[in-house]
């Protein structure tokens, strides 16, 4: 296997089969252009391969011959839970595909670590009071960074991850990280992801960054992929293109490709045309 599919069949084809094993990709969008629904597509139509091959093949299609679906995916949210990740995914694609896709996902729930030294009342986090107990367990407590050190470890390897998302992690309550320190966590995930030999997505928003800090993160991570929307005339598309990718940005360049259009149907986030150079 040399290729890990995104789950997005059109951009797959052209890509011959997906991202190479060992990748980490940003996902940097525009508020609404697609790049969460991306995230959403990839983890439930690479689950749909391992509960309903038949399901996968009309949605998807065949994978390349160059390509091997991940063993397992993982979503992982700083804020929300499985069940809300759920019943977002399930506003964005069909309820039929979400349902049978999402039960090969695992999804990690940092919220507890996330909000814990926040000024956030704990029920609304974790769905319980905080009791004397908990309050005498407060110098045990882990970090956010640590809870997913931890977890990437031991779920990473030969696996589909998506990390929802690096904005969150960014402003973590207590966690005194500035942009330089996020960067060296992406650069940090690139070294790793090596060893891993899976794929990595990391969704941030390019609204809450600077040119400076965008130009960092891509500097740091193996590809980039920007969501974006684009305006003419009385109506607006939702435009992807690749900006850096590490093993598939020549081969983008070779077709003339610069720029996908795209949708969210029932399916999920799909790739409508493909633009060439001219």
């Amino acid at each position: 296997m040399d290729r890990v599919p995104f789950g997005v069949s059109r951009l797959d084809d052209i890509i011959d089969g997906g991202a190479p094993p060992g990748s980490v990709v940003l996902l940097a969008g525009e508020a609404g252009a697609g790049a969460r629904e991306f995230c959403y597509t990839a983890a439930t139509i690479n689950g749909l391969a391992h509960t309903d091959p038949d399901q996968f093949e009309l949605h998807y299609g065949e994978v390349s011959e160059r390509a091997a679906v991940p063993e397992g995916i993982h979503y992982v949210s700083f804020t929300a839970s499985g069940d809300e990740l759920r019943r977002e995914i399930e506003f964005t694609m069909s309820e039929r595909l979400v349902r049978a896709g999402v039960e090969a996902v695992e999804f990690a729930d940092f919220s507890q670590e996330y909000f814990q030294l926040s000024a956030i009342p704990r029920e609304w986090y974790t769905r319980k009071t905080q009791t004397i107990t908990d309050l005498g367990q407060g110098s045990d407590r882990r970090g956010v960074l640590e809870a997913l050190g931890e977890y990437l470890n031991e779920n990473a390897t030969g696996n589909l991850v998506v990390v929802d998302s690096l904005t969150d992690l960014a402003r973590a309550p207590n966690e005194h990280l500035d942009w330089s320190d996020i960067t060296l966590l992406v650069k940090g995930l690139q070294k790793a992801s090596r060893a891993w030999d899976g794929l990595i997505l990391v969704l941030v928003n390019q609204d809450a960054l600077t040119d400076t800090q965008m130009g960092s993160l891509m500097g740091a991570a193996d590809g980039t992929i920007a969501f974006e929307w684009e305006t003419g005339g009385n109506e607006r598309d939702r435009v992807m293109f690749v900006r850096e990718f590490r093993g598939v940005l020549s081969r983008l360049e070779a077709e003339d490709i610069i720029r996908f259009e795209t949708e969210i149907h029932d399916g999920g986030f799909d790739v409508s045309n493909v633009r060439k150079i001219r």
